[in-house]
């Protein structure tokens, strides 16, 4: 548009109009009645507004991300917090389902042997009364637990019960030196006595000195007269070593224990004994031993020459 005196007029004009119109507006707040028009505009150009102060102005866009960092840093922290307490939860899971193993193990074994157990937690260990290997127990006499009962776990004989309190109990563990029970060998039934030698294999002398016993042999207990402190059947251990006959009346042997006494947690009392002696049956079955691999190796003949090539 050229610079004329009819484009100066529409100029002046256009911002008379334009200034009549902010009047208006203004004087009409809410009620204006170029509200509606603006609206629109705002529609159509706000976008695009946006783009524009997006690209012009960085000093504001760096504002709104530390703003947006710290709320962001916050999310972080509470997945953090979250992670954490998710994983606490799991391993708390884990060893849950580590005692519900080892339940269900006892069970198995209470199973088998035809026992009426009371359940226990160990919430102690160290010396009591006098003992060496002691451990205490969350049940006691108002639980029905007394004097000279046995204590077992899903892997064997844990010990005997030798002080009760009324919601506690003391157990003298069975590798403690001052305990001692009657043992008979699987499948062969040679009668022993079994004691407790701290962290080594227990001790036993077989009643018979000339008896044929073999590294691995397992034993149970024997069992005592009206099953106090004994009930017969429990898996005591294994036969880790033989000491040579001597001739003498009785047989040295050396007996790996089935239960870690260093990592008892869930034990079971038993308060009924079996109406018989279970024998066996309690014992695991014996794992099957792993075939030795053969190797064959086959010579192919080499082939002969004859005498008359070799002449030549």
């Amino acid at each position: 548009m050229r610079d004329t005196r009819e484009s100066r007029l529409l100029l002046v004009l256009l911002i008379a109009i334009a200034f009549a119109l902010i009047t208006v507006d203004i004087r009409g707040g809410q009620d204006s009645p170029v509200d509606g028009a603006r609206q629109a505009a705002a529609t159509v150009f706000g976008p695009i507004e946006n783009g524009v102060s997006s690209a012009v102005d960085p000093v504001g866009n760096a504002i709104s991300a530390i703003r947006d960092s710290g709320g962001r840093h916050d999310r972080i922290a509470q997945l953090e917090h979250d992670n954490a307490a998710l994983k606490a939860k799991l391993g708390s899971d884990d060893r849950n389902r580590s005692r519900l193993k080892q339940l269900n193990k006892m069970i198995n074994v209470a199973a088998e042997g035809q026992y009426g157990i009371k359940g226990a937690e160990v919430i102690a260990i160290g010396a009591a009364q006098g003992f060496s290997w002691t451990v205490t127990i969350d049940v006691g006499a108002n639980d029905g637990i007394k004097r000279d009962m046995t204590v077992l776990n899903g892997d064997g004989l844990v010990g005997r019960i030798t002080t009760v309190g009324p919601n506690t109990a003391t157990v003298l563990l069975a590798n403690d030196p001052d305990f001692t029970v009657g043992t008979r060998m699987e499948s062969s039934d040679e009668l022993g006595f079994a004691s407790g030698q701290g962290d080594r294999p227990l001790r036993v002398e077989l009643l018979n000195g000339k008896a044929k016993i073999n590294k691995g042999d397992r034993l149970v207990t024997f069992g005592s007269q009206a099953d106090r402190p004994f009930v017969p059947g429990v898996p005591v251990g294994m036969v880790s070593r033989v000491d040579p006959s001597s001739g003498g009346l009785t047989r040295t042997i050396y007996v790996k224990p089935f239960v870690s006494f260093t990592k008892l947690d869930i034990v079971g009392v038993v308060v009924d004994a079996p109406s018989k002696d279970p024998r066996d049956t309690v014992l695991p079955p014996k794992p099957k031993p792993t075939p030795t691999p053969t190797v064959t190796v086959t010579v192919t003949p080499s082939e002969s020459v004859p005498v008359d090539d070799q002449q030549q």
